[in-house]
């Protein structure tokens, strides 16, 4: 594998196995540093504002696969200059040593005691998902027919006729593709950036976007808010429609499981809101692009209310979700209804988001911010080994013809920015995004976002004291499979949980109505596969052992992948 290490004499590349000593690592290093580098004060960090800096020496006798290292992982190093002749040395000192003594790679005594800090890598101990693992081998180029411009025969090819790569713009005009895919834009940003020939001077093609003050400055001058200079403020933010998303599409695997969820506003009048579990895979009608499968809707613990919804404390949460892991499925989104009867008693209900009010209010924006924070994407190609999140937002709503109907959504990554900054908050106008005002804790930037005024003209327009929330919204596409395969193959109803309002709460009779079925193991098997079932029996009745819960699993996990039927 490739070891990364970026310097300001710039960036090295090391081969390592997982069993390789850090040491070692240094010492390939060595070479390709400036002959004036002092070894004793090489300082190595995974974090490029160096957050968590410790000594290389520190890490000495730690092999890459104890430090978490993968392939494309990207350290820093800092280090000062020696005087004239002093030459290259090699760090050797035990890791053992240091760590517990704070002596230095000389073997002086330090005045100051060393933590020991272990090195999380660009891409954490966190793997990527393998939809991305795969669509990295991917180049997604788009394939051209043979077109009457052509002078060749068959086996030639021309500009009329070659491959376009995954971001051409005048395919996304034809095919009306809004926002290209995330894996389009990365292979955009590496074709701009790194040139394949140049091995040696990669460069990370993403970063997070970072609007804070740094308070760390090492320019000679107080903290903000005492003081401020070029090197620690924020740059003005130039506000941009996103031109990827993360996800490009959203699949329920079965009406039902949107049917289902609805049926709460239906017999109490109140929003709802749930968690969406799912897995996520190749979308074909975008190059490169991901669509996010939903399996189920986890209710959470809530009250409701005809205009919205409070959360409560989810104390389940870490049982739900390692329930869902042992399923192989993850967090996929979050979907809550907005929806008010139109009166007519024909079923149809009033439209409220339009281009006219709002699409998703700033409101929910923020909230969408905060559920993406939870659940990031990790990602190699990014400079802290995360990067945005493949986490969606649903908004269950009337439409414009009184129909309910579903739109997706996702913060843009400048969104995820702003709210770790603290710089936005919630308008009481529900399109608008209300800029902060500065203070001794927060500095805030200008803000700045295009806009076409009433003549027509792209104009530029200050973004304090309220913006658009349209300039940190990606729209996704939603719909449902041809032909439907849900993972949870059960399709009479149990009990969904946090339902106490409106008396549905599962018990034991429940459990022995749902399995009081004619003596068909194929007809046991498929009750037993639903997820609202299986956190109830497993999770919440505790009467099963670990080995009963393991065979449990295993055989819904065969039944939703299929397994069971081949056999």
């Amino acid at each position: 594998m490739i070891i990364r290490f970026r310097s300001k004499d710039g960036v090295f590349r090391v081969s390592a196995e997982p069993s390789t000593k850090f040491g070692d690592l240094i010492q390939q290093v060595c070479p390709k540093l400036s002959s004036s580098v002092n070894l004793d004060t090489i300082k190595v960090s995974s974090d490029p504002r160096h957050t968590d800096e410790i000594s290389a020496s520190a890490y000495h006798d730690k092999t890459a696969a104890d430090l978490g290292l993968e392939n494309g992982a990207m350290l820093f190093l800092t280090y000062a200059n020696t005087t004239a002749g002093s030459g290259h040395g090699v760090p050797s000192t035990p890791f053992s040593k240091v760590a517990g003594t704070g002596t230095s790679i000389s073997g002086k005594s330090d005045n100051t005691s060393m933590k020991t800090v272990p090195i999380n890598s660009t891409r954490t101990v966190s793997k990527q998902l393998e939809i991305d693992d795969e669509l990295d081998k991917d180049k997604g180029l788009i394939k051209r027919k043979k077109t009457q411009l052509c002078r060749h025969n068959d086996r030639g090819m021309c500009e009329y006729c070659s491959p376009l790569p995954p971001w051409d713009k005048s395919y996304q005009q034809e095919h009306n593709i809004k926002h290209i895919s995330f894996h389009a834009y990365v292979d955009e940003m590496n074709a701009q950036i790194n040139k394949e020939e140049s091995l040696s001077s990669y460069i990370t093609p993403l970063h997070d976007s970072n609007f804070e003050i740094d308070r760390h400055c090492t320019n000679g001058h107080e903290p903000w808010p005492k003081g401020i200079c070029s090197k620690c403020q924020p740059s003005a933010i130039s506000l941009q429609i996103q031109k990827f998303r993360m996800v490009d599409h959203v699949e329920f695997q079965d009406s039902e499981i949107v049917n289902n969820f609805i049926n709460a506003w239906r017999l109490s009048g109140m929003q709802r809101i749930g968690l969406m579990f799912g897995s996520y895979a190749r979308y074909d009608k975008v190059p490169l692009g991901i669509k996010a499968k939903v399996q189920t809707i986890y209710e959470l613990p809530q009250v409701d209310r005809e205009d919205g919804v409070m959360l409560q404390k989810w104390d389940d949460e870490d049982k739900v979700l390692k329930l869902a892991s042992e399923l192989n499925l993850v967090p996929v989104g979050i979907i809550f209804t907005d929806l008010m009867d139109a009166g007519k008693g024909d079923g149809s209900v009033i439209c409220k988001r339009h281009k006219s009010s709002f699409f998703l209010s700033s409101l929910e924006l923020i909230f969408a911010v905060k559920w993406q924070l939870k659940f990031p994407n990790i990602c190699h190609w990014s400079s802290s080994g995360k990067f945005s999140s493949k986490f969606v937002t649903c908004v269950i709503s009337g439409n414009p013809s009184g129909e309910i109907d579903i739109e997706a959504y996702q913060a843009s990554e400048s969104a995820e920015g702003l709210v770790k900054a603290d710089l936005i908050s919630p308008s009481t106008h529900p399109s608008q995004v209300f800029v902060n005002e500065q203070n001794d804790k927060r500095y805030v930037p200008d803000i700045m976002y295009n806009m076409v005024n009433e003549y027509g003209l792209e104009v530029k327009k200050n973004g304090k004291p309220t913006f658009p929330v349209e300039y940190l919204l990606v729209s996704l596409t939603h719909g449902f499979p041809e032909k439907s395969s849900p993972f949870f193959k059960d399709t009479e109803k149990f009990p969904i949980e946090n339902r106490n309002y409106i008396d549905e709460v599962p018990t034991m009779s429940d459990i022995k109505e749902h399995f009081n079925i004619p003596n068909d193991p194929a007809v046991f098997i498929s009750r037993l596969s639903n997820f609202h079932l299986l956190n109830y029996i497993l999770d919440n009745l505790q009467v099963l052992g670990a080995k009963d819960r393991e065979l449990i699993l295993k055989i819904v996990k065969e039944l939703g992948d299929g397994e069971s039927e081949k056999k």
